[in-house]
Order: structure tokens, then sequence, then C-alpha cells
């Protein structure tokens, strides 16, 4: 930090199980991530290349080598996962892990018809190789999960190897935990809280809206993703209310003789 405030929200330190920041590349070329890695590198826990875009983005290795000299893991999104296995090419997929020195995989389903039984074999097999990320939630709008089956496919991942589980929203915050507004299912979310520990979950919430409801209900350090780059820093002072929507949330706490 550039000076002193005191009442900020104690922020956990990296490498850290709670207060994740995951950011989404979309296709970054590598200046474009060199320049975003100086200023907001030290905010960045991970870096999701979104969807399939590894596939068609250039200098690839390059890119990627940019990430890991700041010391900031990448994986690939969980749609590319799932092209793979469509194709009936799961070997393959383990051999690009390989080829690219990946430490993480994000096994999803939100795309594809998997039978969750099957989808767990997957988690386990990968996590003997990589640290595993799951996805949980559907990417078709339509499709309304109940709260009860989120838990139990939450829990079911993390049993077979999942390091965290993540809540879908896609890019846009308009599904899955959200509904077509980016409104929050509340419901959803706390329900799911009743069962699954908060530090095992990474909400997707690309929208500032979704960041700040997440920062009051579960505090500074609550895992994020699917943040874009722009907003890694504006996301960074939310958590330590240091902006309007948060401005007296933490004042507040403190006043009240709660932690922040």
């Amino acid at each position: 930090m550039n000076y002193t405030l005191k009442s900020i929200p104690e922020r956990e330190a990296k490498p850290r199980e709670r207060g994740f920041t995951m950011a989404m590349d979309k296709g970054l070329s590598v200046r474009e991530v060199e320049d975003f890695l100086e200023v907001a590198g030290e905010y960045v826990d991970i870096v999701k290349l979104g969807w399939a875009t590894s596939f068609v983005t250039p200098n690839l290795k390059k890119k990627l080598d940019a990430y890991k000299a700041a010391g900031i893991p990448t994986y690939f999104g969980g749609t590319l996962f799932e092209a793979f296995i469509a194709r009936n090419q799961f070997e393959d997929y383990r051999r690009v892990l390989d080829k690219y020195e990946m430490t993480f995989a994000e096994v999803s389903d939100g795309s594809l018809e998997m039978p969750h039984d099957v989808k767990c074999e997957y988690i386990s097999k990968l996590a003997d190789q990589v640290t595993v990320l799951s996805e949980v939630g559907s990417k078709d709008a339509e499709k309304i999960i109940p709260p009860y089956m989120w838990i139990k496919l939450m829990k079911a991942e993390l049993e077979a190897g999942s390091w965290k589980v993540i809540g879908e929203a896609r890019e846009g915050g308009n599904v899955g935990l959200f509904r077509s507004s980016g409104e929050v299912r509340s419901g959803l979310v706390e329900e799911i809280l009743t069962q699954v520990p908060f530090e095992k979950i990474l909400w997707e919430a690309p929208q500032k809206a979704q960041q700040v409801w997440f920062i009051k209900l579960l505090g500074a350090n609550v895992n994020l993703g699917n943040i874009a780059p722009s907003e890694v820093i504006p996301l960074e002072t939310i958590r330590l209310g240091l902006r309007g929507d948060t401005f007296d949330h933490f004042l507040n706490m403190e006043k009240a003789g709660l932690k922040i």
C-alpha cells in the first residue's frame, strides 16, 4: 500500500485459501498481460484463460510464461475440458496440460450433458496430475438447479478431489447463481453456505453489484472469480471499503465492535 489508513479490513496474504481473486483473460496479448500484471499482479491469485480461447490464442506459451514469471498460476476454462471430452479426447487433454506445464485444471459440465459420477471420475483422475477446480451450475439460463442439488453436487466434487468448487455465472453474470438481470439468487447462496465452507467456494461474480453483495455477506476475504483484468484493482478497493459501495459497511462494523 502506498500510505497508511486505519480501519481497513485485513486481507489474507498470498498464497491464500480465502480472499481469492480469479481474473479472466479472454484473449489478452503478451504485452497486455505484462501491463496488467505490472498494475494488478499483487491482487490476482489465479488467471483463467476463458472457455477455449487458448486454442486460438497466438503466442500462448509466451503468455503463460509471463504469468508464471509473475508467480500467478493459470488454467484453461472448463469449456475446453468439455470440448475434449465431447470428442473422446481425455488423454489428449491431459497431454495438453503437461505440454503447457499447467498446474491447475477446471472440470465442468455447463455445456455438455454428463452423468455426475462420470464428472467426479474425471475430477479424481485429474487430481492426481494437477490441482482441480470444478464448476457447478449450467450455462443454460432456462435450467434451474434447486439448492439441495447445488449442495449435493458441490460436496461430491470436493470429495472427489476438487480443491475448490466454482459457482457458475458465465462471464456476463446472468446465469447459475444469478437471475438474467444479474440479481443474486440470495436464497440459493445462503442455503449453499449452510452446508459448504465458504473458503471452498469460488463465486463467479463479474458484475460490480454482485461483488459488493458477496463482500457484504462474507467479508473482504470471499473468493471471487471471472473478474475482468481492468476490474481487479477496483474490486480490491471494494474489498477494503474504499469505494462508495462498501465505504460505510466496514466502518460501521468496527463501530459495532465486529471484526472487519
